[in-house]
C-alpha cells in the first residue's frame, strides 16, 4: 500500500491510502444541526461499514447559537456509544470535547485522539492545563480548532481584515502553547473552523487555503460537512447538502486538506477513490 496520508496514534499509525483521511461524526446530541434519523450506536456502525478511517463522537454542540452541557450530561451522552464500537471495532476514536475529565474517562473506554473546539483555550487555569498534560502524557493526537467566543454569540464576530492571515496566527500561538506542554509536533492537527464565527466570503477563502496555515508545517482538518455556507452556495436547506458538501471537500483536499469530518461516509470515499485513481494517473498534481 501506498501511504498517502498518516496519523500518529498513541500506540499506532493510521495509514490511509486515499488523499484525504475520513472521519465520520458520529452526534450524540439531542439538537445537532443536522439529523441523521439513526441512534448514535447505528449511525457508528454504518458508518465503519462505509469505510470511516476513524469515527468523531461529540456530545455538546457547537452549531451556531447552542449551549454549552455540563460534564456529567457530556459523559451520559458518550459512554454508551463508545462501549458498543469497542465491542466490535478497534477503529480510532475521537472525542470533541473541551473537558478534561470528559477526556480522561473516554481514553479509558478506548478513545484516542482529542479534538477540542477551543484549541486548548477552555482547560487552561491560570496557565495551567490539565487537559493539554494528559495529550502530551498520553500522547494521543490533538486537533486545535479556530473560533472567536462560544457558539451562542460567535455569529456577531466575523470581521477580519484578513481571514487566512489571522486564523494562521491564532493557530500557530496554540500549537506553541500545546508543545508548552509537551504536546508532539506530530500530533497536533488544525481546523480551521469553518462556520465558527465567519461568514459565507471566510469561508470559501479558508476552504481554498488550508496549504497556507501556518506555512503548511501542519495536516489540516476540514469540517464542511452540510454547513451553513454550503447552504449559502446552493441554496439547498441542510437534508439537500450532500453533493454540495462534496464539493467543496474536493477543493479542499485539492489545496491541501489532510483529513475531511463528514455526515456521508460513503459518498465522501467514492470522491476520494476517484481522486486517488486521477493522481495515480498523473493527470493531476498531488
Amino acid at each position: 500500500m501506498v501511504c498517502k496520508k498518516e496519523l500518529y496514534l498513541k500506540d499506532r499509525v493510521l495509514c490511509v491510502e486515499n488523499p484525504a483521511i475520513i472521519m465520520g461524526i458520529v452526534n450524540c446530541t439531542p439538537d445537532s444541526f443536522y439529523n441523521q434519523k439513526l441512534n448514535p450506536v447505528d449511525l457508528a456502525k454504518k458508518q465503519i461499514d462505509e469505510g470511516a478511517d476513524l469515527l468523531d463522537l461529540g456530545a455538546e454542540s457547537t452549531r451556531p447559537g447552542s449551549e454549552y452541557v455540563s460534564e456529567e450530561e457530556e459523559l451520559n451522552r458518550l459512554m454508551p456509544v463508545i462501549k458498543e464500537i469497542r465491542k466490535n471495532s478497534n477503529i480510532p476514536v475521537s472525542i470533541d470535547t473541551r473537558k478534561t475529565n470528559v477526556m480522561k474517562v473516554m481514553y479509558e473506554e478506548g478513545a484516542d485522539i482529542l479534538n477540542d473546539v477551543s484549541a486548548l483555550e477552555d482547560s487552561d487555569i491560570d496557565g495551567k492545563n490539565p487537559l493539554a498534560e494528559f495529550a502530551a502524557e498520553t500522547k494521543i493526537p490533538v486537533i486545535l480548532m479556530h473560533k472567536r467566543g462560544v457558539p451562542s454569540t460567535m455569529q456577531k464576530n466575523t470581521s477580519y481584515n484578513d481571514v487566512v492571515s489571522e486564523v494562521s496566527l491564532y493557530l500557530s500561538e496554540r500549537i506553541l502553547y500545546a508543545k508548552k506542554f509537551g504536546i508532539e509536533d506530530k500530533k497536533i492537527w488544525l481546523d480551521p473552523g469553518i462556520g465558527f464565527a465567519k461568514d459565507l466570503e471566510e469561508n470559501k477563502k479558508l476552504i481554498a487555503s488550508p496549504y497556507k496555515l501556518c506555512g503548511g508545517k501542519y495536516p489540516v482538518l476540514m469540517a464542511l460537512s452540510r454547513k451553513t455556507c454550503i447552504g449559502q452556495m446552493t441554496g439547498k436547506n441542510v437534508e439537500e447538502r450532500e453533493s454540495g458538501t462534496l464539493a467543496a471537500n474536493l477543493l479542499s483536499v485539492l489545496k491541501g486538506a489532510s483529513m475531511l469530518r463528514v455526515h456521508d461516509v460513503a459518498s465522501c470515499r467514492d470522491t476520494m477513490s476517484v481522486l486517488k485513481s486521477f493522481i495515480e494517473s498523473s493527470l493531476i498534481s498531488f
